[in-house]
């Protein structure tokens, strides 16, 4: 959030009205906040901005829970017994901490801070029916505590009164009443409507919708006991964190005599309430078990819907993977004898890391050949290695407040990108995905108005700083340091930070100091990472001397740091002859604004290949400010660096479509294309075939808007198609042949399905040889012929990779090939059998069709499919979020789009705001990069969003920093 933004700029207070997705639980008159949940559902309170530089500690904090959850149809009833001790290490003079914070005005009072114990609860939804204080007579309201908008205080003459001994230790208790079914937001405790199941998500202030308690990560307590109770038939599957103490038939029996079963949990290690889980259903499971570096055997439970337990495998297989990668590379092993994971249908997020109880989007999780495609199982195995890696970078080690979130999840992303990378023995492959996500999404928020830096300043919803720029780039700082110490020095810095801080809630100075400590190095220059928003530029020059045989090699940084940063900069030479590598790759430290470097004792002129396997999170242009055309042929086809090969032939490729696009002479450019294209085609050299895939893909329309000063997406696509359909034309028999090899190749392996790196690598080649053979569709008979190729590769099909290769094709094909896109829609919609992730397969294919009606098939999905609802985040993102990056389509010069788009959001926003506010930051906000025409209609669409009455603060932050 930009500095100068006031309360006043974020809402009006008369355009906060009551909103209808939060319920207070019936005989709310009962309820000790009843008039306070009524006032503030009438009349919400204005939003209000929490800074960094406001953090407090809590003057008390909870040591000890114990929790009891009694489930029922429309009510859930929840107990909890506090144990509260004086925080004697709050240091109130040092609270405010000029690079650390939480607080914000609304998070202590107008004064400042509290001096009793603070409890955050949404009175909106939490109905209290009790409160005490152990030691203490019935409590006075005013009095004894005090009930404000979101806030439960109890003063702390009322705490020290109900002291149990002398070393202060007191005991507060409080009955709420929660209503699951009605929770849309899927924040807090709730009912996935499609299993029947509840589920919780806390992260990042959903406990706050459980019950009152300091919902903050830096109040880390024990959560000793945690008892569930439900209908025994309907929820046999009670689940929380820590390990099974006890399980049994309730004494209390349900309607009509049914019986009630009960669990109770223990977790014996501190942690944060938003790591708390439950989930009661009617689940089928698969086991395994696995047995740590220092012999502990760890039961391993993975849990779905009975028709999904077939789908778990691979999970399970992958989170062993997992496991043992994390021994093998930093010591790192389990801690408790039991490891749950459970798969939901409704989830907002991807998955989270509950200490033990890990809760999955069913599309994250499940996975076999008939319904996930390859990406489906590499994320998959990912996203398991991902959780499972904060149980010690995040849940061991956690954040001190919400604003270091890149210090657990930038820092568990580099660590599955490494697994991933290593386990599958695809590195180079990992990298450039990874990359290309940094491009695509990245580099974008960081150029937008929600950039911000990995350690952002301020937010009013908290939920909308799950952010690339928190994840993605905050893995690249982290990769930084792991390039600028070596492998063996970040080793040793992870070593210290555990040692240091294992069961603490820290802050990213504390991982920057374990890190400059244990290498004995001055970090102090690297830390302005944290606090830098946008993009870094490094421009670059070189000059040879061939009497000298010296290389000197100029890079000058430009950033929104009022000083230098610190970059690694990678860097290796090849012969401009030979292409021999003359110098292999060096690791340059850029300090200073400018800063030259030399590379002496040179046989020959050089080719430098700068910013090897992306370096550092920066943009590379030439000091000409014109890229040299015949270095990136060069290196396209001779760098012995992976990365920088693909890298060199997307710059080539985007030169072309970019001289295309804006009506330049291009026919040099493209010659170089179609030339590098051909030799990398036909490379002997290259034995991995996805990276074979990876370099013949030419930049995506993403890639190239970022490169352009104001977006045009028809005419990038257009542009692309031209370059992709050139390149086609002139390899068709070498493209034919080679996907005729593939094929079969493929027939040779028999039907058993392998998701491994050659098994991989075959399906991804083949169908980017698909892809081209298919561009080529300007007459009848080359559409027939497409659209003939297109359906047998679908029908042929035996996994998920290649039917759904062969759909995206065909659903934007026309002409001659309308009648194979009908039935292809129609067979994938047939063969999905209701599944849902398949069924979130076929709406994105259409959402994200090349055809002049798609806008109209994307509206008449959404207004009239049965299958298609608002209240499934999955199903929501296949299809509104697929057609806002459709971009040539979304972006249509008459704002039909962003009108669609509007109307949606309006919708969405009363039933899951989270989900809303996403979408919009991917779509809406960005106007200024584009024509005055669309700018005008898409800040019209943010400023209808804004002024609607029942607006949610995750919404309102976003359009409101979109129209800045």
């Amino acid at each position: 959030m930009p500095p100068n933004i006031t309360t006043e700029d974020v809402v009006e207070p008369s355009s906060k009205k009551a909103r209808t997705d939060d319920v207070v639980p019936s005989n709310d008159d009962k309820a000790l906040n009843a008039s306070l949940a009524a006032s503030t559902t009438a009349n919400p309170p204005v939003p209000e901005e929490v800074r960094r530089v406001e953090y407090e500690p809590l003057s008390y904090e909870v040591s000890r829970v114990l929790l009891t959850f009694r489930l029922y149809e429309g009510r859930t009833v929840v107990d909890s017994i506090l144990t509260v001790k004086k925080n004697t290490s709050a240091d109130k003079e040092n609270g405010n901490d000029a690079t650390n914070g939480d607080r914000g005005a609304n998070d202590i009072n107008e004064d400042g801070g509290e001096d009793g114990l603070v409890l955050d609860g949404d009175e909106r939804v939490v109905s209290l029916r009790q409160l005490s204080v152990d030691g203490c007579d019935a409590l006075v309201p005013d009095v004894d505590y005090t009930l404000k908008p979101g806030k439960l205080i109890v003063k702390e003459e009322t705490l020290q009164r109900g002291a149990k001994s002398s070393k202060g230790v007191m005991i507060v208790r409080t009955t709420v009443e929660i209503v699951p079914e009605t929770n849309t937001q899927l924040s807090g405790l709730y009912k996935d409507a499609g299993s029947s199941m509840y589920c919780s998500q806390c992260e990042a202030q959903g406990f706050r919708r459980i019950t009152y308690y300091p919902d903050r990560p830096d109040n880390m307590a024990t959560f000793e006991k945690v008892r569930i109770e439900a209908d025994a038939e309907s929820f046999p599957v009670l689940l929380s964190n820590g390990n099974l103490v006890e399980e049994g038939e309730c004494d209390e029996v349900g309607e009509g005599g049914a019986k009630r079963k009960f669990a109770i949990w223990s977790d014996p290690f501190p942690k944060p309430s938003y790591l708390f889980a439950l989930v009661a259903g009617d689940l089928g499971h698969i086991e395994d078990t696995f047995t740590t570096m220092s012999g502990r055997k760890v039961l391993l439970r993975f849990y779905s819907e009975h028709k999904n337990v077939g789908k778990l495998d691979y999970a399970l297989a992958s989170l062993k993977r997992a496991m043992k990668w994390d021994e093998d590379t930093f010591g790192l092993e389990y801690d408790l004898d039991l490891f749950n994971v459970v798969a939901v249908e409704s989830f907002n997020m991807g998955a989270m890391e509950n200490k033990s109880l890990n809760v999955f989007n069913t599309s994250c999780v499940l996975a076999d050949p008939v319904t996930s495609s390859d990406a489906n199982y590499f994320r998959v195995e990912a996203i398991i290695g991902h959780e499972y890696f904060h149980n010690w970078t995040g849940n061991r080690v956690t954040c001190r407040d919400w604003f270091q979130l890149t210090l657990k999840e930038g820092l568990t992303v580099f660590r599955d990108q490494q697994f991933s990378g290593s386990i599958n023995n695809c590195a180079a492959v990992k990298r450039i995905q990874d990359v290309l996500v940094v491009r695509g999404s990245q580099f974008k928020e960081d150029d937008g108005p929600m950039s911000h830096p990995i350690r952002p300043d301020s937010y009013i919803a908290m939920d909308n700083f799950y952010t690339s720029t928190v994840y993605r780039k905050g893995a690249e700082v982290i990769r930084m340091y792991d390039t600028i110490l070596g492998s063996e020095g970040f080793r040793k810095g992870m070593d210290l930070y555990f040692k240091r801080h294992d069961g603490c809630a820290v802050t990213c100075d504390d991982f920057l100091s374990a890190m400059a400590d244990a290498n004995d190095v001055d970090l102090s220059q690297f830390a302005r990472w944290y606090s830098t928003s946008g993009t870094p530029v490094i421009t670059y020059s070189s000059n040879f001397d061939a009497e000298k045989g010296n290389l000197t090699l100029t890079l000058s940084q430009k950033s929104r740091s009022d000083e230098p940063l610190l970059i690694p900069v990678s860097v290796g030479l090849l012969d401009k002859e030979t292409g021999d590598e003359v110098v292999p790759t060096t690791i340059l430290q850029l300090k200073e604004t400018t800063q030259t470097f030399e590379f002496p004792g040179l046989k020959g002129d050089v080719v430098p290949s700068i910013l090897r396997n992306f370096s550092a999170p920066v943009k590379l242009v030439p000091a000409s400010g014109a890229v040299d055309e015949s270095d990136l042929a060069f290196l396209a086809s001779r760098d012995t660096d992976g990365f920088n090969r693909w890298d060199s032939a997307q710059k080539l490729g985007e030169a072309a479509i970019i001289k295309m696009m804006n009506g330049d002479a291009y026919d040099e450019t493209l010659s170089r294309v179609i030339e590098t294209f051909g030799q990398t085609l036909q490379d002997k050299s290259i034995s991995d075939d996805s990276i074979r895939a990876y370099a013949l893909i030419l930049p995506s329309e993403a890639t190239l808007a970022e490169s352009v000063n104001v977006i045009d997406p028809p005419a990038i696509r257009n542009a692309r198609k031209r370059v992709k359909k050139a390149i086609a034309t002139k390899y068709k028999t070498e493209l034919l042949a080679a996907y005729n090899d593939l094929t079969s190749a493929i027939e040779a392996d028999g039907d058993t399905f392998r998701v491994d790196g050659v098994s991989v690598g075959r399906r991804r080649l083949r169908n980017v040889y698909l892809g081209y053979l298919c561009s080529i569709v300007e007459n009848a008979e080359e559409q027939k012929e497409a659209a003939a190729l297109a359906t047998k590769h679908f029908n042929s099909a035996t996994g998920m990779t290649d039917k759904l290769s062969a759909l995206t094709i065909l659903v934007s094909m026309s002409g001659e090939g309308e009648s194979a896109r009908e039935a292809a829609i129609e067979k994938f919609y047939e063969d999905a059998n209701g599944d849902p992730l398949v069924l979130n397969k076929w709406f994105a294919a259409q959402a994200d069709a090349d055809l002049p009606d798609v806008l109209d098939r994307v509206i008449k999905l959404s207004s009239s499919h049965p299958d298609f609802t608002l209240k499934n985040p999955n199903r929501c993102r296949a299809l509104i979020l697929s057609f806002t990056l459709n971009a040539a389509a979304f972006h249509d010069e008459e704002g039909k789009g962003y009108e669609f788009l509007g109307s949606i959001l309006e919708k969405l926003d009363k039933v899951n705001s989270k989900v809303a506010a996403r979408t919009t930051a991917s779509s809406l906000i960005g106007w200024k990069r584009y024509s005055e025409k669309r700018a005008t209609l898409m800040k019209a669409q943010l400023q209808k969003l804004k002024n609607m009455p029942n607006v949610s603060n995750d919404l309102l932050e976003i359009v409101t920093k979109g129209l800045k």
